[in-house]
């Protein structure tokens, strides 16, 4: 318990003091009108309480991201901890504030924009293909899943089964929420779904401390404690694996994708380290309790307590197989916390990937929207891009069902093409800093480190091109390498040219 501690503590100082660093690089400024003030439409561009504002962005970025991934993150061992901090304070909550209030100030524009105006047109068209193309991928993803589990809980069958009963209910609210204003429907019931989840993570926190559970710790070892313990076979390397596992909850690219959503609903600028800084602070400190949890139901056997009749000794899986992470959320919540454990079971992973779908479909209608510079103000306008979103991830889910292995094979490569969305948005944060001469080492480090940890995955995983992970390490340096000699070379000639004008313009 005391890395969890020292972790829970280190958060939080890490919203006070490096969250005030950041902003106070960045420069809010009051006196500018947000975008929710200066485009208001009563559809997207509204200004919402700042309270609720924090609670949607909360939701829009967790789901259950900062649960299951720290749940799969922590087999390898207390260095998650590490990650976790660090990657959230340095890396996660200082790319989602500075692209959030990016695009406030430059209007409410979307990722692709950003990427294009920093990075390049081509950057632009790429990131506007891969974005659609992620969001798309998750919103079909987040039906089937809660619809399977919600058949298993309640299985109502009105003739067509009970899970396509719950998909289409589930698919019938994606396309009502993504068309309806804001504070229609997203704004009445995501702060409701965000307390759940925020009680939840608090109330395990309590029980954390109450039962005080034996723990690995962090000077335990930094190795991959899951394979040497647990069993887990053919386990990828630590480096990349980790960071890719654990995506939400340290650093995660899908969040500038929904940071655009709030940036136009603030009123104010120095809203911003609430609302972006601190939502991926909250969602750390999510993951860091289930990544603890994790370690106790794993690593010193608490699955023993909470399940005692588990046949696990007459089964050949590891007990990583024989608890995924939906499993040990719902037995955890059911053990600790009773009834009420239960239902906030429920609405940890049902209603938050749900959530998460429902924005993602949203996301995907405004950021083609701003590539065509279509007005979202006349629902005819809303249904002309939402029609083809909705049949495409119609399409996705239909073919989903007819290949049961499908979910695993999409999220083989949805951790990777989150965090690949990172990389993008980082190296913009960056040339955006340094256009305005501010200090912009301080996501230049972050954006090298997730250049290597991406490359190195693609390169070198057994679910992508599978080359030997020296190969793997050798090319992520490469890469980073090659964009960060890009950008100084950029930086270079960039300030040769501001010198020879000033000295003309004397």
């Amino acid at each position: 318990m005391i890395t969890f501690t020292i972790s829970l503590i280190a958060l939080i100082l890490g919203y006070f003091i490096y969250g005030k660093v950041v902003e106070s690089i960045f420069g809010p400024n009051d006196k500018r009108k947000t975008p929710g003030i200066r485009k208001f439409d009563g559809v997207d561009y509204l200004v919402l309480p700042a309270w609720k504002v924090f609670m949607i962005q909360f939701l829009n970025i967790a789901g259950t991201g900062p649960i299951f991934g720290a749940i799969m993150g922590m087999w390898f061992g207390p260095v998650a901890y590490l990650w976790i901090v660090l990657g959230c304070i340095f890396a996660g909550a200082t790319h989602d504030y500075l692209s959030g209030m990016i695009s406030m100030r430059k209007g409410g524009i979307s990722l692709p924009d950003i990427v294009g105006q920093y990075i390049g047109p081509n950057a632009r068209k790429l990131m506007l293909v891969f974005a659609v193309v992620l969001l798309m991928l998750v919103g079909a993803v987040f039906v089937l899943s809660p619809a399977t589990l919600l058949a298993g809980m309640m299985p109502i069958d009105i003739g067509v089964g009970p899970l396509v009963f719950w998909i289409v209910i589930i698919f019938a609210y994606y396309i009502v929420a993504t068309l309806m204003p804001v504070d229609k429907i997203i704004g009445k019931i995501y702060p409701l779904f965000a307390i759940s989840l925020i009680f939840m993570a608090v109330a395990l926190l309590v029980m954390l401390y109450v039962k005080m559970p034996a723990l690995p710790e962090i000077w335990d070892g930094l190795n991959d404690m899951g394979k040497e313990r647990l069993g887990i076979a053919n386990a990828e390397p630590i480096i990349p694996a980790l960071f890719i596992t654990i995506a939400c909850g340290a650093i995660s690219g899908f969040h500038a994708t929904q940071s655009p959503l709030m940036a136009r609903c603030i009123r104010d600028e120095h809203l911003g380290r609430p609302v972006f800084y601190g939502s991926m602070i909250t969602e750390g400190i999510v993951a860091l309790v289930w990544a603890t949890v994790s370690s106790w139901f794993f690593f010193y056997e608490g699955w023993r307590e909470l399940c005692p009749d588990a046949f696990l000794a007459q089964s050949e899986k590891t007990v990583t197989q024989f608890f995924t992470a939906p499993q040990v959320v719902m037995e955890v919540c059911k053990g600790w916390l009773g009834v009420a454990g239960g239902i906030l079971a429920i609405l940890g992973v049902v209603a938050a990937p749900i959530t998460s779908g429902d924005t993602a479909l949203r996301s995907c209608r405004l950021i083609i929207a701003d590539a065509l510079n279509m007005n979202q103000r006349p629902i005819a306008k809303r249904l002309v891009i939402s029609v083809p979103i909705f049949l495409v991830s119609f399409l996705l889910l239909v073919w989903q069902m007819d290949n049961p292995d499908s979910f695993n094979t999409i999220w083989k490569y949805f951790g990777w093409a989150n965090q690949t969305l990172s990389v993008f948005t980082l190296w913009s944060i960056t040339v955006y800093l340094a256009l305005k001469k501010k200090l912009y080492i301080i996501t230049l480090l972050p954006a090298m480190f997730m250049s290597f940890i991406c490359t190195t995955f693609l390169v070198s995983s057994r679910v992508a091109l599978g080359a030997d992970i020296a190969i793997g390490y050798l090319a992520g340096l490469v890469v980073t390498l090659v964009f960060t000699i890009a950008f100084f070379r950029w930086h270079h000639n960039k300030f040769l040219l501001d010198y020879k004008y000033n000295n003309k313009n004397k």
